[in-house]
């Protein structure tokens, strides 16, 4: 996983770089199929375009 910020990253995980374009993230050990997973927790912003924010509290996974 690339440094927070970088080009292709997502500015909804601002602490981690979930990029974009390289298939869906779920969480490591959760229910998700992937193809890509993170360990967490992880702060989220709206709009949360991969939908790991469940519960809506602002951290996944």
């Amino acid at each position: 996983m690339a440094a927070p910020g970088g080009a292709n990253c997502d500015p909804s995980y601002p602490d981690v770089c979930l990029a974009d374009g390289i298939g869906d993230w779920d969480c490591a050990g959760g229910g998700g199929n992937g193809p890509n997973f993170i360990k967490g927790p992880i702060r989220v912003l709206p709009p949360d375009p991969f939908h790991l924010d469940g519960n809506h509290d602002g951290v996944a996974c």
